[in-house]
């Protein structure tokens, strides 16, 4: 029988971050990645900014990334701007070409798991595979410790009959429609022909009528003055946005070893997930021979410094959500974007020092102060654990 050192559960991008840690730092280990898809990396394109990531990052990382762009642009009904710093994305087709080379037959796909132990997977034709550490990293999953927002978009893959004059991402075209909630249009020239279009909303519920965000999608590139010609791939998904929590309860609910958004490590306001799941993959490769008894208080420990580094950026999402009326968000995020590039950056990569977080609070607030206080000390019956 073979025991395994480490058995991923989950072939998404923490744990395909992780593999390819331990694949670089601790080639002696057997490794083994079960992916329920047919494919691992699923049907995703994961993006962040150059900031995000150390140097060491990103020079480990450099295989994976498909596209790179010297600045991006946001735009709202009364400024538009474009801001420095490259942006990043790793494609699904990049994202699985790496891990295939990295673990070959070690990474299962179309594999069902039915039950999970510390140091035990079983499958669901009833087989049983035994390993010192198994970490689950299938996505995003409810808890009552936990209550959030939602980031909800659809986004579609299309080559136009004729180039379209992109020279860098727009991350928030906030001009369109709001449709009671905040929302805006985000699109990554691919290649000179090729766009990658996402509909976007920050909202209080789960909904997102896919027909509809298709077909304001069709609008916008009509508007824009592109004209579609050959859907090349789709994706849609929901990114929690946290707002507030119980975090030792929330850690005590993961008895097995989680990463990624299991384990609640993203970007509280933006939902950004790969420069957490890249210092974890760090963390764990570093720390010797993994088991689940040593990565347990390891892994814990690291959520909850996040947790504790992230109070400000719940303190805005609940200002967000919860002050003024939700057509009316996209003026927060507006007056934001008029801040100082460097504060930008910080706030994209989680680093924001006390005169930022004063910076961003200061002024003439973009919502009802007496709302916004409330919003800030109160939890709201609108929102729930989903």
């Amino acid at each position: 029988m073979t025991k395994w050192d480490v058995i991923l559960v989950g072939g998404g991008l923490a744990n395909g971050l992780i593999a390819l840690r331990l694949r670089q730092r601790q080639p002696g280990l057997k490794v083994l990645m079960l992916e329920a898809g047919a494919r691992a990396g699923g049907n995703h394109t994961w993006s962040f900014h150059e900031d995000d990531l150390t140097p060491a990052q990103h020079e480990w990382l450099r295989p994976l990334v498909a596209h790179r762009w010297q600045g991006y642009e946001v735009r709202f009904p009364r400024y538009t701007r474009t801001l420095p710093g490259d942006y990043l994305s790793v494609t699904a087709e990049s994202f699985a070409q790496a891990l295939e080379t990295a673990l070959g037959e070690n990474l299962l796909t179309s594999c069902e798991v039915s039950d999970i132990t510390p140091h035990g997977v079983t499958l669901a034709d009833g087989s049983t595979l035994h390993a010192a550490a198994v970490i689950d990293g299938r996505g995003y999953q409810p808890s009552p410790w936990l209550t959030v927002g939602l980031q909800a978009f659809l986004g579609q893959e299309w080559r136009l009959a004729a180039p379209h004059g992109l020279t860098r991402p727009v991350l928030m075209d906030a001009t369109v429609d709001q449709q009671q909630s905040y929302r805006f249009v985000y699109t990554l020239p691919l290649s000179a022909d090729t766009l990658l279009i996402e509909d976007t909303h920050y909202q209080d519920s789960t909904a997102l009528d896919a027909n509809e965000a298709r077909q304001r999608i069709a609008d916008y590139a009509q508007d824009q003055g592109w004209t579609l010609q050959h859907l090349q791939r789709e994706e849609q998904g929901v990114l929690p946005i946290t707002l507030q929590g119980q975090p030792r309860a929330f850690r005590q609910e993961r008895v097995q070893l989680c990463s990624g958004l299991r384990a609640g490590l993203f970007h509280a306001t933006t939902g950004y997930s790969l420069p957490l799941a890249a210092t974890l993959a760090d963390l764990i490769a570093d720390n010797g021979r993994p088991t689940h008894e040593r990565l347990h208080p390891l892994i814990g420990q690291f959520m909850a410094r996040q947790w504790r580094r992230q109070r400000f950026f719940r303190i805005l999402n609940r200002m967000l959500f919860l002050a003024g009326r939700p057509e009316r968000r996209w003026q927060v995020m507006q007056r934001f974007y008029q801040l100082d590039d460097g504060l930008i950056a910080r706030f994209y990569a989680g680093r924001l020092k006390p005169l930022d977080m004063a910076r961003i609070l200061t002024g003439k607030p973009p919502v009802p102060v007496g709302e916004a206080l409330l919003a800030v000390l109160k939890k709201s019956p609108r929102l729930r654990a989903f």
